[in-house]
């Protein structure tokens, strides 16, 4: 049943990312949904989990409840510091619980909040706070990270997360999105022998994701540019 379980949300997972068709600098909210909604799914299982952990942990995943809902209604000033009814607000409820996996949950909603509400700075802080050992969440938290730093314009630590995250998610749901805008970013550096190596590996080792289907004509491009 566990085995089951855990295959059916990877079969979500890579669903959900592999329809996301925009990169952060060109569309920041549609990547940003593409990784929240990761975090989303992760979210449940946390909640499962906390339904047999100590009385904190009860009331730590109740206090996050009303801020999930904000949150997949787009409300993320209201998600990240609460409001007048009784939520407390993401940071809130990281700090008051902290220890808790329903705190580190709020973290990277609230860092999430921050991006979407283009506070990138203070979304990087946030989401380095998260700490997330799982295959599929680490590496979007870090592709996050990596697409904040992209919006502050430091494109080398941008780059750098991203390309750390396409390694260590090894996968076709999140690899080929992290080599794809890492290499759009080498592309705006002038590094043209690392755009081609990121997009060469999105057609020869993930020609089955959606990033591969016109991956051609980038390779084109950056060839033509390098002569």
């Amino acid at each position: 049943m566990v085995q089951q379980k855990k295959k059916n949300e990877a079969v979500n997972l890579e669903e959900a990312v592999s329809k996301s068709e925009a990169f952060l600098l060109k569309n920041k909210k549609a990547i940003i949904g593409a990784i929240a909604a990761i975090i989303i799914i992760i979210a449940a299982i946390f909640a499962y989990q906390s339904l047999y952990k100590a009385p904190r942990e009860h009331k730590a995943q109740a206090a996050l409840f009303k801020g999930e809902q904000y949150f997949e209604n787009d409300n993320y000033e209201m998600a990240l510091n609460g409001d007048s009814i009784g939520f407390a607000g993401f940071l809130k409820v990281a700090d008051e619980f902290s220890g808790t996996k329903a705190a580190n949950l709020a973290r990277a909603y609230a860092g999430l909040s921050l991006a979407h509400l283009g506070r990138y700075d203070e979304a990087v802080k946030e989401l380095d706070k998260f700490n997330a050992k799982d295959q599929m969440v680490s590496p979007a938290i870090k592709g996050a990270m990596g697409n904040c730093y992209a919006q502050t314009g430091n494109l080398d630590k941008a780059v750098d997360l991203l390309m750390s995250a396409a390694k260590e998610a090894d996968n076709t749901s999140l690899t080929p999105i992290y080599l794809r805008q890492a290499a759009d970013i080498y592309v705006q550096q002038n590094k043209l022998d690392k755009a081609l190596d990121a997009y060469k590996t999105i057609k020869d080792k993930y020609f089955n994701s959606y990033q591969a289907m016109d991956i051609d004509k980038y390779i084109e491009k950056v060839e033509l540019m390098s002569k």
